[in-house]
């Protein structure tokens, strides 16, 4: 779809105005008319009493899917990154808070969420929910570079090309494609490895079983009975943004 200069003027300049009018609340709490009800529904258990110091899943994923390295705090890619209880809990920290908890690594990636804020406020779909499985997408031929999805999720689960990203690559997977400088990039779940069955990159390099995978919608499902026997928390679930990432603490 051609979009001409004024055109393209005309969407952006509406999106903003949208997003400026359209009250915090709304944009992130709204309605879930757009959850998934049957088909599947993936999410991730992180037990953080089992994730160590090792990087074995970030290192996996981002070689799967050619996230490059870059040096530069403001400009790196990262699809999985690690952060402390303090900075991931940031609305569940208190004073006495345990201090193991505040030394350990929490694993972080997009949260895919059930109503998800980035997908409301992409002004050409760029992103987008996937209705057969709840997975997150970006379609990269669409997306123009205005970081609105960037500004929408609250969780700074996106990165942005601020450079051509594959001279950062040192070594190019020939089955993943590469992005292209002034796009938006993500976790996507491993959405290529689940349609041949497989399980996501980062599940299957991690050393400790710390990371749990599975549908929701499967009350058998190792997720599920994981979330059954276990108290978890989301990361800032006071926005209703219902995260299919979940944590052991």
């Amino acid at each position: 779809m051609k979009i001409s200069r004024r055109g393209f003027i005309k969407l952006t300049g509406a999106g903003a105005l949208g997003l400026g009018l359209l009250p915090v609340k709304n944009v992130l709490a709204g309605d879930h008319s757009n959850v998934t009800s049957d088909g599947k529904r993936w999410a991730m258990v992180v037990d953080s009493r089992k994730c160590g110091e090792c990087n074995d899943c970030i290192v996996a994923c981002h070689k799967t899917h050619n996230v490059p390295e870059i040096d530069n705090k403001e400009e790196e890619i990262k699809w999985l990154w690690k952060e402390k209880y303090e900075h991931a809990f940031p609305s569940q920290k208190h004073d006495f808070v345990d201090e193991d908890l505040k030394k350990r690594p929490f694993m972080m990636l997009c949260n895919h969420c059930d109503n998800p804020a980035c997908v409301r406020v992409c002004p050409t779909q760029a992103t987008f929910k996937r209705k057969s499985d709840g997975i997150v997408m970006m379609d990269y031929h669409r997306c123009i570079g205005c970081r609105y999805c960037m500004a929408g999720c609250p969780y700074g689960a996106r990165s942005f090309n601020f450079n051509d990203p594959r001279p950062f690559i040192e070594e190019i997977n020939k089955t993943y494609p590469t992005r292209t400088k002034g796009v938006v990039e993500k976790c996507n779940f491993c959405a290529e490895r689940l349609a041949k069955g497989s399980l996501p990159a980062c599940v299957e390099a991690c050393p400790n079983n710390a990371l749990i995978f599975g549908d929701l919608n499967d009350p058998d499902s190792e997720v599920r009975k994981v979330l059954r026997e276990h108290y978890t928390i989301q990361r800032k679930p006071d926005l209703g943004t219902r995260p299919s990432v979940y944590y052991i603490v």
